[in-house]
């Protein structure tokens, strides 16, 4: 697969058809394309191609020989951490031609490698791809592309260098510092702003994984939600959206969720806010620690 950049093509939205939606934060300093316009409809359950990604002009498709040289060959001292989905490299891509390049130089990126042996797959994949590709809002992580190529499942995202809320509140040393209360609210009021912007687009989208770790931070602090692979889309219009899967990290999801496993869609709006009540709770005890 080349390096070009991503066409748009006709596709259908991840999780249901028919449905236009403007992904796009009104927030006047959304710096990442709040003007465009996309449209969304549905792919298959076990998609496999490329051609099932909603493409934005945003987005680029790498190959994998490209991210294998922004990261060093994915080093291990390039690791900046691991989860279900696999292990995240640090990297360095041309701010113009978003080539790989020097360490040192040009753009700092995160690079996901999906692990093939993980907790997550393809659909999750393909889900991040999906919505962050069409999502643009301050409080979301940036992801700039990604690569599909044979078994190969990676995506490219903006460089987060202060990491998750989890590392400040649970981790000690001479890098994560306590957040002061100041600090701790701006983390909050982002996440929040996050959300609403999830919870207001035309296609409502229901987020499912709110935790700390999901929750990284830039240089200033400014928060943004990242992790979509578990999200879909909310209900549209008068219609009520069922669910009969739990979905999301266990304890993070909403009690409502966890204990009746459906979600009429007056309740969707709310569904979000209250992953997890105990996330409000830790931000605030780990203070006192």
């Amino acid at each position: 697969m080349g390096a070009c950049w991503s066409a748009r093509i006709k596709a259908e939205s991840p999780f249901h058809t028919g449905v236009n939606s403007k992904y796009v934060s009104k927030d006047e300093n959304d710096v990442s394309g709040a003007s465009s316009k996309v449209s969304a409809a549905s792919v298959p359950q076990t998609p496999r191609s490329e051609g099932e990604i909603l493409l934005s002009s945003n987005l680029k498709s790498f190959s994998f020989n490209e991210l294998k040289m922004a990261t060093r060959n994915f080093r291990p001292d390039s690791v900046l951490g691991e989860g279900g989905f696999g292990s995240v490299f640090k990297g360095w891509i041309d701010e113009h031609a978003f080539t790989a390049a020097k360490p040192g130089t040009g753009i700092v990126i995160a690079v996901k490698r999906l692990n093939q042996e993980g907790f997550q797959g393809h659909k999750e994949w393909l889900a991040e791809v999906n919505y962050l590709g069409q999502l643009y809002h301050p409080n979301l992580v940036k992801l700039i592309g990604y690569c599909l190529e044979d078994e190969h499942r990676l995506l490219v995202y903006e460089f987060m260098p202060r990491g998750s809320l989890e590392n400040h509140l649970f981790r000690r040393g001479s890098y994560f510092q306590p957040l002061s209360w100041n600090l701790r609210m701006k983390v909050a009021l982002g996440a929040a702003k996050g959300l609403a912007f999830l919870h207001s687009a035309e296609t409502k989208v229901i987020y499912r994984d709110f935790k700390t770790s999901n929750i990284l931070l830039d240089s200033n602090y400014n928060a943004k939600l990242s992790d979509f692979g578990l999200a879909k889309d909310g209900p549209t219009g008068d219609k009520s959206h069922v669910s009969t899967r739990v979905m999301g990290t266990y304890g993070y999801a909403a009690p409502e969720y966890l204990a009746t496993v459906m979600i009429l869609g007056k309740e969707a709006k709310e569904l979000d806010h209250f992953l997890h009540p105990d996330l409000h709770f830790t931000i605030t005890i780990m203070k006192a620690i």
